[in-house]
């Protein structure tokens, strides 16, 4: 009897030892038990990692968000996440030849059903032919689905006039993800000094983060706001000759059509940029996801890779990575995570290497691959989704285009405030003039001036923007970054609530005395 009280007794020991609640239980810090990862052990390239599209002023909304929930009133009836480029979120509808696509593929059962047209039943079928099993829900190639890498090389021809071999196409969770899978194999240190990228400022905070995380240099290059965001070659010598002073530049970074500018390079300019890269030997990473958001009729997208081939040798020699994604464009599917890297005149005897590495981060989701498959092999004309697969692409386009204008002319408008052209991509990135009381009340609070009229346009009104501070500046210069994506007629309602705003701001720090 005693021996089973001790028995019971042990078992109930044992069990709450190993219950979720003990378990969840903090452990304290005490001279014989504290935490194995601390701040102070923790990786320290993640504790410098700042990214302001998700930072304060976003936690700032999500609180906004809850108390609304609980029922506290506010000046306003909801909140309006205009900080990132998130267009389904913000009511645009997806593409229903894409979503066709994805159903069929993920329940081969519906392929009987007569409502899915056959041009979406073929792409399906093709996907699922070339899967393990025939399934979306087995594994893939590290590099991607064959099929689908064959048929990214066929687009790149078809775009930009120019061969283009399967292999160097490379599928991963969208192009940050291939991004940062290229920038991994930089890190390599040369006579003691660290690998350098060159940067563009105003920048994209995902690089920088990146950068940071993987502990490379960044070197910043600036983009003339006077001169509609121009990249000129010789600010991009400037940074690299004071950089070599502590760092080993490799690769330039970039993005066209621009983000947050919104402005398109040129052909002439990206000559410029692709002759600099030749002298200076640096890989050109070009980030061409909004190369279908092309919003001005006097602008026009051109790859970096069809440039080259226009120069001939020997500039067509030069290392590039192109990268394309299905998170933006028309059919904006930012949740899906899918894109691809071309990569053009790598070393033969690195790509085994970079292989290599891209199979040991394991293989991009195949749903993500067939969502990029129905990217770059829309409807044909003559397929049966063709006439509705364009009438929705152009709807889409002409509501970029239209709440473009209605956001430069809202804030040309105004005093304070100057709007460069919105020539492409999703965002507008205007320049605050301040007034001087307004910078000296955010020093007070010690934030920058553009985050304190951020804070107080988010308070007052609902609207969350991004303060240009999250991109870096020129010093003396504010910015606020605010997505194009709500659909005009709500771009109209907001554009009016922003401006009664702005006056209300510049009136509260004597903007008129």
């Amino acid at each position: 009897m005693i021996l089973l009280k001790k028995r019971t007794l042990f078992c109930g020991i044992i069990k709450s030892l190993t219950s979720d609640a003990f378990l969840a239980r903090p452990f304290h810090k005490t001279p014989s038990c504290k935490k194995c990862l601390t701040p102070e052990t923790v990786n320290p390239n993640l504790r410098s990692i700042d990214y302001a599209i998700r930072g304060p002023l976003f936690q700032k909304t999500l609180e906004i968000e809850n108390e609304i929930l609980q029922g506290s009133k506010k000046p306003f009836k909801n909140v309006m996440r205009l900080n990132i480029g998130d267009a389904q979120s913000l009511g645009q509808p997806p593409i229903t030849f894409l979503r066709q696509v994805l159903v069929l593929a993920s329940y081969p059962v519906l392929m009987n059903n007569k409502t899915f047209p056959n041009d979406a039943k073929l792409r399906a079928k093709a996907i699922l032919d070339n899967c393990e099993g025939g399934s979306v829900g087995s594994y893939s190639d590290g590099c991607g689905i064959e099929m689908i890498r064959k048929q990214i090389a066929s687009y790149i021809e078809e775009r930009d006039k120019v061969s283009s071999h399967w292999r160097n196409c490379i599928l991963g969770h969208g192009a940050g993800d291939m991004a940062k899978k290229f920038l991994y194999m930089l890190q390599c240190d040369n006579n003691g000094l660290k690998p350098g990228i060159l940067n563009p400022v105003p920048e994209c905070p995902f690089y920088s983060a990146t950068m940071t995380e993987l502990g490379l240099k960044r070197i910043d290059y600036y983009l003339e706001e006077d001169n509609n965001w121009h990249v000129n070659v010789h600010e991009l010598q400037r940074a690299v000759d004071e950089a070599r002073k502590t760092c080993n530049p490799r690769a330039i970074i970039v993005i066209n059509p621009g983000n947050p500018t919104s402005h398109v390079l040129s052909k002439e300019t990206i000559e410029e940029i692709i002759k600099f890269a030749y002298k200076e030997n640096l890989i050109i990473i070009a980030d061409e996801v909004y190369q279908d958001n092309i919003l001005k009729t006097n602008c026009q997208f051109v790859s970096f890779k069809r440039v080259m081939s226009d120069l001939g040798e020997p500039y067509n020699t030069l290392e590039l990575i192109s990268l394309v994604s299905v998170s933006k464009g028309c059919f904006s599917e930012s949740g899906i995570k899918g894109g691809f890297a071309e990569v053009v005149n790598m070393d033969p005897d690195v790509v085994p290497m970079f292989v290599k590495a891209i199979n040991a981060m394991l293989y991009p989701s195949v749903l993500a691959q067939a969502a990029v498959y129905a990217l770059v092999n829309p409807p044909k004309p003559g397929e049966p989704s063709f006439e509705q697969f364009e009438h929705e692409r152009k709807s889409i386009v002409d509501a970029f285009k239209m709440s473009a204008t209605i956001a430069e002319e809202s804030f040309n408008s105004l005093d304070g405030i100057f709007c460069n052209p919105i020539e492409g991509a999703i965002f507008s990135f205007p320049q605050l003039r301040l007034p001087q009381k307004a910078i000296d009340a955010a020093h007070k609070r010690r934030i920058s001036p553009d985050e304190y009229y951020a804070l107080e346009l988010l308070n007052e009104t609902g609207i969350c923007v991004v303060p240009g501070s999250g991109f870096k500046q020129l010093p003396g210069k504010f910015h606020i970054r605010m997505t194009l994506l709500p659909q005009p007629h709500k771009m109209h309602k907001l554009m009016k609530r922003y401006k009664q705003f702005h006056y209300k701001f510049l009136r509260k720090f004597s903007y008129y005395n």
